[in-house]
């Protein structure tokens, strides 16, 4: 295990690094800030000339691959960061210098354990992209077929792990603090962190989200992705078909190919709206860059790393809010974050409901093209401190890739509003799941489900009560009748065959009724 006065070097070392780029200006000022934290600060500034404009993102990239993936997290934690820091993170490229191709050829045969003259007739030695991760080049496979390969970059798995150490080790330590880092939740963060990188370090993992994705996308026609070639794919290297495109955010290849850029950010909403809301598992890192215009007018996402997933549950909740923001029901919307525990039972359901109201009344009544979901979003995020609300990773994760997908299709198409755009699949996903067909729909299933558990409870009632020999059992006495009828085997026979019954009248009666 690593010592603590490791850590602290780590850190002071780091902490030089991000006081040359005055990044921890922001944390020191700030007067919840723990005072062991603000002098640590201090003493990793000692003698350093402070910018006046603090340049967060310069400073990740100086410290390295692991900072830089850090970064990318933390730009999702506006909460923790503040808005101007998470800002300048949002424009990391995670851009490296490139390993030369013999190192990189070696990992490729180290990862798919054969020649590559095996596997592929051509590698293009120059990358097409290098990462703080890997790295990606151009290749045909010996049967013809233009792939990408994306490699890890050999060495980045031992700098990850001690890097992820020290975050540990240093969010364990804040949180102990208490206070307002204790509500923030950084050891929550930091994990989160941690899965990420770990679903970025085993491509296996991030080739099986590809392939999920693909699959749950089959039914949004023009919004593509990638097929994945398992026989060329190991942990450190994922082959991928190679699709050609332009950028998304590339506006004038754009407009010299004759794309549709209206029609793209129609396809990007609503593909986005069918991962986060129908499926419950989206792409969290829609940025321009990761977006492709396909030559026949698809779009076309890449590098799945950071994926999300909601369950079914927090995804009514959401809807509900959603659908409670927009036609005003603010006690609903209230009791709805009570419901879920995203606000903690000692707060007051009325005076959530004004504070919500002070997000929605702003809005009501403007045209819908004048509307944000971001705008709405970050207003909500505003009043989760005032009312103790603990930090969700998922929904914050959700928040992020919404305002990201809302930036890129406003770029595309200035005349376009995620409202718009999205209200008929939000009304036709909301009627699917709350309806009163998608109630019948459920309570049908679950009886379905209870009858064809009755089988297997008879035998297991036989099981534990077995007839001795095999012959029929000799008729009790009235006084062991009562027994087994109070607490024996005829108890649960009976209440099995009365639960049976009741099962069937209700499935009997539900195909019968009337939709209306």
């Amino acid at each position: 295990m690593t010592r603590s006065a490791t850590h602290v070097w780590r850190l002071l070392k780091w902490g030089r690094i991000l006081a040359r780029h005055g990044a921890l200006q922001g944390i020191e000022r700030d007067p919840l800030t723990p005072p062991q934290v603000r002098r640590l600060i201090r003493v990793a500034r000692f003698g350093a000339r402070i910018p006046k404009q603090p340049t967060y993102a310069d400073a990740f990239q100086a410290i390295g691959p692991a900072a830089i993936k850090l970064g990318q997290s933390l730009a999702t934690r506006p909460d923790i960061i503040g808005d101007v820091a998470a800002k300048d993170l949002e424009r990391l490229q995670d851009r490296l210098p490139a390993l030369p191709f013999p190192v990189i050829k070696a990992a490729i045969e180290r990862g798919l354990a054969r020649p590559v003259e095996e596997l592929f007739l051509s590698i293009e030695e120059e990358p097409v992209g290098a990462a703080s991760i890997a790295q990606v080049h151009r290749a045909v496979t010996t049967e013809g077929v233009t792939v990408a390969i994306k490699v890890i970059r050999p060495g980045v798995e031992a700098e990850f792990a001690s890097a992820l150490e020290t975050y540990e080790w240093a969010a364990r330590k804040a949180e102990l603090a208490g206070g307002e880092l204790a509500r923030l939740r950084p050891r929550l963060t930091i994990a989160t962190f941690r899965q990420w990188t770990l679903r970025e370090l085993d491509l296996r993992r991030e080739a099986a989200s590809a392939s999920e994705l693909a699959e749950s996308m089959t039914a949004e026609p023009g919004f593509r992705i990638p097929t994945i070639d398992w026989k060329r794919t190991s942990r450190t290297v994922m082959t991928l078909e190679w699709i050609d495109g332009i950028k998304l955010s590339n506006l004038d290849a754009l407009n010299a190919a004759g794309h549709n850029r209206r029609a793209l950010a129609t396809t990007l909403v609503r593909g986005f709206l069918r991962q986060a809301i129908s499926e419950g598992f989206f792409h969290a890192d829609l940025h321009q860059g990761n977006l492709l215009a396909a030559p026949n007018g698809d779009l076309v996402a890449i590098d799945f790393g950071i994926m999300g997933r909601i369950d079914v549950r927090a995804r009514r909740w959401l809807a509900e809010i959603l659908f409670g923001l927009i036609t005003g029901n603010y006690r609903r919307v209230a009791e709805i974050h009570f419901e879920a525990q995203y606000v903690p039972p000692h707060h007051n359901v009325a005076e959530f409901a004004t504070a919500l109201r002070s997000v929605g009344e702003p809005m009501r009544g403007l045209p819908v093209k004048d509307m944000s979901i971001g705008n709405m979003l970050d207003s909500l995020f505003a009043i989760t401190r005032d009312f103790d609300m603990a930090t969700q990773p998922h929904l914050l994760l959700l928040q992020k890739t919404m305002v990201m997908v809302e930036g890129v299709a406003t770029a595309l198409d200035p005349e376009i509003n995620m409202w718009e755009t999205a209200e008929p699949f939000v009304r036709e996903w909301l009627r699917g799941e709350l309806g009163p067909e998608a109630r019948l729909a459920d309570a049908i299933v679950e009886n379905v489900k209870t009858l064809a558990r009755m089988p297997d409870l008879v035998r297991r009632i036989e099981a534990k009560f077995p007839s001795a020999g095999g012959a029929p059992p000799l008729p009790p006495m009235a006084e062991d009748i009562s027994v087994r009828f109070k607490g024996g085997s005829l108890g649960y026979v009976m209440a099995a065959l009365g639960g049976a019954v009741l099962c069937g009248a209700t499935i009997a009666a539900t195909l019968f009724l009337p939709l209306h």
